[in-house]
């Protein structure tokens, strides 16, 4: 029996497991699909993750910013895009028999209004035998979280954000 997983909090380390989790099950042989939404190309982990096989990552083609800083005509173009992407990952995650499929940030995708919340609900209501899925981000409501069979909560007691350090190449990205 395939499960789900949520890794979730104001903390640090949510993309951080589901990759660790990623690693640990191409190393088994399992064949993992990450999508990733609301993030950019730049960042350190997506050309390593690349390279390793049985882990594909779909590429961020099109980056928004942050959804409040956004008008209301590139929110409209996001949330197109970000449905889009979602659909397409679990078509493509099922089409392809990958063995886990990694929604990176989908939590905050759905808190935006990017993605509904609705069709990831949808999705997860009667996914493949075979399907782990893995969602993160901030802020689940509680029926993703009465649907999960992991979660994971990663709570900040403390971050250099605090004290004005911006995010660093190679560790916040």
């Amino acid at each position: 029996m395939a499960c789900i997983h949520i890794y979730c909090g104001n903390g640090k380390g949510k993309t951080s497991a589901a990759l660790g989790l990623a690693v640990r099950a191409a190393g088994r042989g399992k064949r993992v699909l990450i999508v990733r939404f609301l993030k950019t190309e730049d960042s350190g982990e997506v050309s390593i993750l690349r390279r390793i096989p049985g882990i594909t990552v779909t590429p961020c083609d099109h980056e928004f910013g942050f959804t409040f800083q956004m008008g209301v005509e590139e929110k409209a173009e996001a949330a197109k895009y970000y449905r889009q992407r979602f659909e397409e990952a679990c078509h493509e995650a099922v089409s392809c028999g990958y063995d886990i499929l990694i929604l990176d940030e989908i939590l905050a995708a759905c808190s935006s209004s990017m993605v509904r919340e609705e069709d990831v609900i949808n999705f997860l209501k009667n996914p493949p035998a075979h399907l782990e899925i893995v969602l993160t981000g901030r802020n689940p409501s509680r029926q993703l979280l009465e649907m999960a069979d992991y979660v994971s909560e990663i709570r900040m007691e403390k971050h250099p954000y605090q004290k004005g350090l911006p995010a660093r190449k190679g560790i916040e990205y």
